[in-house]
């Protein structure tokens, strides 16, 4: 599976802490692009699709949340709850982001501007589009989508 936990060094004392975040230093990729996901509700699932192309970083710069990740070999789920550590995302890995604490300030990193075509938002068709796999049995389906 394409993602990779990131540490990122802090630095700072009395007065505070800071990351700094650079294109082939700790972030593997140009950034072409940031957001930011906050004020997410209890029991929402956001992300459920993959992308085709598109690298990203995600970091919880505040709080926490689960990410459920597959590769169409096996779900893993990986919690992000250290604004010192970042999760590198692959293309062709289906993402599902869950069980946001309510102050969770989520800072996504991505190699490419939005693209609507570059998404796979169907499970179905996300395993379909990868080669010789199959159907995995009992991965957390988004709810209401």
């Amino acid at each position: 599976m394409d993602i990779e936990r990131v540490q990122l060094q802090s630095h700072g004392d009395h007065g505070g802490m800071l990351v700094s975040l650079e294109t082939d230093r700790n972030v593997p990729f140009p950034i072409r692009r940031v957001y930011y996901i906050f004020g997410t509700q209890q029991g929402i699932h956001r992300g459920c699709h993959a992308h085709r192309h598109l690298n990203q970083l995600a970091i919880a710069v505040r709080g926490s949340v689960k990410i459920l990740l597959d590769d169409g070999n096996g779900a893993r789920e990986v919690l992000l709850d250290q604004p010192s550590s970042g999760l590198f995302m692959g293309s062709m890995v289906w993402r599902e982001l869950y069980d946001f604490s309510d102050d969770c300030v989520l800072m996504v990193l991505a190699d490419q501007p939005y693209d609507p075509t570059d998404y796979i938002r169907d499970y179905a068709q996300f395993l379909g589009e990868l080669s010789d796999r199959t159907y995995l049995e009992g991965v957390v389906a988004c709810p209401g989508r």
